[in-house]
């Protein structure tokens, strides 16, 4: 039988025991600062970046893999004799996928006995992570392409992912939001919640509260509603507020039947917009 590679991006925010545990091949985004250009989960740790963040005038940017970056490890696992699944990051975040796609055409067309299939996984960080160990785990088990395929779309339907901002600033340095706003929400204090549902591929505006304290009992009220009495699996994540994070995991475990649950420092590639002090839930249950 012919075993079954599984490759994603490192927004993903796996935990590197299970990368490692089920030979998921990790692609990093890059991040440039000063003219330097750093792997996302290799060159720089995401405290080191968070630190960086806070102390820089000038907002660092960001890159997707190039097609050389996925063609180097997807010639790896056809030599292998792989067929190969990548799982990217949804589209509307990024053109990772557009570099995957130009990779894998030209692995079709150099191993004719290799097949390699893209998905979009429509979310992003811990979502796509969860979307991605599921199908790793179906690729370590035996399942074809066929399979594995269709249980990273299941998880697809159902995960999702609730996490709120401490500041607006960053959003508005990088253009994403109005400078007004971003002074508004300083001047309020507003911790803005957004999600993202199943299927839908786009961040959205959930809801504005005024403490962190607020916002962490209304993620707690998201996963209320959305789990069902089926196993939880979830990923907590951070950007440098880990206290926080160990907090909620402990109070999810406490409260939901949690088949896995893992915290995570949020991808510094996403971090770059969100800012240090972001904390969110990536979740589904298995009914």
């Amino acid at each position: 039988m012919t075993k079954i590679a599984v490759v994603t991006d490192s927004i993903a925010c796996l935990p590197k025991e299970l990368v490692q545990q089920y030979g998921i091949e990790v692609v990093p985004l890059e991040i440039i600062h000063d003219g330097k250009v750093y792997r996302d989960g290799v060159d720089i740790a995401p405290s080191e970046f968070y630190n960086l963040l806070v102390q820089t005038d000038k907002l660092p940017t960001t890159s997707a893999p190039s097609p050389g970056g996925y063609l180097k490890v997807l010639e790896k696992l056809a030599r292998k004799g792989s067929d190969i699944l990548v799982i990217t990051l949804s589209t509307k975040f990024s053109t990772t996928i557009d570099s995957a796609r130009t990779a894998a055409d030209l692995i079709r067309e150099k191993f004719r006995n290799i097949t390699t299939e893209i998905l979009d996984s429509r979310t992003a960080a811990g979502a796509q992570g969860l979307v991605v160990l599921a199908a790793a785990r179906a690729a370590a088990s035996g399942e074809n392409l066929t399979r594995v395929i269709e249980v990273a779309k299941s998880v697809m339907t159902k995960v999702h992912l609730v996490a709120f901002l401490d500041t607006l600033y960053y959003l508005a340095r990088g253009g994403r939001v109005p400078q007004a706003a971003a002074w508004a929400n300083s001047l309020l204090k507003i911790k803005p919640v957004f999600q993202i549902i199943p299927l839908s591929g786009e961040a959205s505006t959930a809801c504005l509260v005024r403490t962190r304290t607020k916002a962490i009992d209304y993620l707690i009220k998201v996963a209320r509603k959305r789990v069902s009495k089926s196993p939880l699996h979830a990923v907590v994540m951070h950007s440098n507020s880990l206290g926080e994070a160990e907090k909620l995991r402990d109070h999810l475990v406490s409260e939901f039947n949690c088949a896995e649950i893992y915290v995570r420092d949020f991808t510094p590639v996403m971090g770059v917009h969100t800012g240090p002090g972001l904390l969110g839930i990536a979740f589904y249950s298995d009914g």
